[in-house]
């Protein structure tokens, strides 16, 4: 399984992923998850992948190839007009690996599934964020589902859903993300460290700051652990419980 959310804010777009990959307890990987395309000044575009392993590698192999070949740039996702245009292509791409792979063509059930967000900015639109299925359609973020969460996302959402805020800083998104992973990583033991993170900064035209956060980071550690202890007393200072109250 795997962890990753695309946060939009009204300064842009962040990312963050995990990388963990497992085939069981005996069999543990580690994949990157996140990957990005760059012409700078013109567009900025960022995928984030989740699923069976193989279909996603074979995913990014093409969108990478056909954005490099000169004879594979037809269609290329630095080349589509808009950012929906490239969401149709990742979909399209998507639903072609899979019913190459599945014997009985392209099915919502099939094992050969793989789930992704796309985000990013091509000049003269503004920032826009994506989830794309297995099927190769998609939805597009907006101001009442800011955010989505691919892989193993139920023990991480709750935190978004209560301390998100579009105006927040980069920092602070970071920050906020990280106590979604750390409560997905104390539940799950499919979703672990190291954990990507990519920013892009609204109308740069190229890719901001990114970090690759180690299972050691110390930062990570005061997170994990400040967090545990700001539950707990919050937990005690709320109202006692009585059997005897009425």
């Amino acid at each position: 399984m795997t962890y990753c959310i695309g946060l939009r804010l009204d300064r842009g777009i962040v990312f963050m992923s995990d990388t963990r990959t497992n085939a069981g307890v005996d069999n543990v990987s580690v994949f990157r998850k996140m990957f990005t395309w760059e012409t700078p000044g013109e567009r900025v575009l960022m995928l984030m992948t989740a699923g069976n392993l193989a279909t996603t590698q074979a995913v990014v192999s093409l969108l990478d190839e056909r954005s490099k070949a000169p004879h594979e740039r037809n269609p290329s996702i630095l080349e589509t007009p808009s950012m929906f245009q490239a969401a149709r292509e990742v979909g399209e791409t998507l639903r072609e690996v899979i019913r190459s792979n599945a014997m009985t063509g392209q099915t919502a059930d099939s094992s050969f599934n793989a789930t992704m967000i796309l985000g990013g900015q091509i000049r003269g639109s503004e920032p826009r964020l994506f989830m794309i299925y297995p099927e190769g359609n998609f939805i597009e973020a907006n101001g009442d589902t800011p955010f989505f969460q691919i892989g193993e996302t139920k023990y991480g959402r709750p935190i978004l859903v209560r301390a998100y805020d579009p105006a927040m800083g980069f920092e602070d998104a970071v920050k906020l993300m990280l106590v979604s992973f750390d409560s997905t990583i104390k539940a799950n033991l499919s979703v672990g460290l190291p954990l990507d993170v990519q920013v892009y900064e609204t109308d740069s035209y190229r890719l901001g700051p990114s970090r690759r956060i180690p299972v050691d980071d110390p930062y990570y550690r005061n997170i994990s652990t400040g967090w545990g202890e700001a539950l707990g007393q919050a937990l005690k200072s709320l109202p006692d419980f009585s059997f005897d109250a009425e």
